[in-house]
């Protein structure tokens, strides 16, 4: 499977990460999430099998973890407003808001995808844009690394507050940094994997906005990165030096989550 990526800079060393939605996955996620076990009898029974290797058991468990986590979520957006309920979603949605946008990028990066199809402002550099995207890679392994390890020894003393007549907020909030942490590191990985010459099936791919992307077939012998200027990107760039409405322009044409994008603006990493 081939994501598609924008990449270009909004102000000084502050540079977009981002990868275009693919309306096809959703239905696949939803029934992906719905064929997933919902008891612990079944994820029990899906994991004790002797032939399933130990990180396809483990991609269960997490699946199930991220399930719960995700019905609870709906449950508290679906209460009245002003209840208790309610007020731990407001909660959430603000601290959600302060998860860095090189995270959200990082998860996007699936362990399905094969190849990334990279677009850029056709007045940047190549390898700088290449460049860029290993140096994310490289650095959001590290710092989520570290963090996916310190959010797991956070969870025993989290779970701990549930002796407390209140919802454990700490204990979910530290379970779904787990995951999320957990996910991005995976997301690294990948990504390195893809644009690293170390993969002897990638190799540099320039290609303009006119060449013919018919003959691009999905083969063994495919290119993991492809690198693809683009001067419509580059106008939109340029444009009242990449003003909010830019970016809207911007997110709608490429088909962007736009409030990530924004937060490239303030974000250090």
């Amino acid at each position: 499977m081939r994501a598609k990526l924008l990449v270009f800079p909004l102000r000084g060393r502050n540079w977009c990460f981002s990868r275009t939605i693919d309306h096809s996955l959703l239905s696949a996620s939803h029934a992906s999430s719905q064929s997933s076990p919902s008891t612990l009898k079944g994820l029990w029974t899906n994991i004790n099998v002797r032939d399933k290797p130990l990180n396809a058991k483990a991609e269960l468990f997490v699946d199930y973890i991220a399930n719960k986590m995700n019905s609870v979520w709906i449950g508290l957006e679906k209460a009245p407003e002003g209840s208790f309920k309610n007020k731990i979603h407001g909660l959430g949605l603000r601290l959600l808001s302060r998860v860095k946008p090189s995270e959200i990028f990082l998860k996007s990066i699936s362990k399905e995808i094969t190849s990334v199809e990279i677009i850029y402002p056709s007045s940047l550099n190549a390898q700088l844009v290449r460049r860029r995207l290993r140096h994310i890679a490289v650095r959001g392994a590290i710092i989520h690394r570290k963090y996916f390890y310190g959010s797991v020894l956070l969870i025993p003393l989290s779970a701990a507050c549930g002796i407390l007549p209140l919802p454990n907020v700490p204990f979910f909030w530290v379970l779904f940094r787990t995951y999320s942490h957990w996910r991005a590191l995976q997301g690294s990985e990948k990504l390195l994997q893809l644009v690293s010459d170390g993969n002897k099936t990638s190799n540099t791919y320039t290609q303009t906005e006119h060449k013919n992307s018919k003959s691009q077939s999905h083969s063994s012998n495919e290119p993991c990165w492809v690198l693809k200027p683009s001067k419509e990107l580059d106008n939109l760039v340029r444009l009242e030096g990449l003003s909010q409405h830019a970016i809207v322009n911007i997110c709608k044409i490429y088909d962007l989550n736009t409030k990530d994008v924004i937060k490239y603006q303030k974000s250090i990493f």
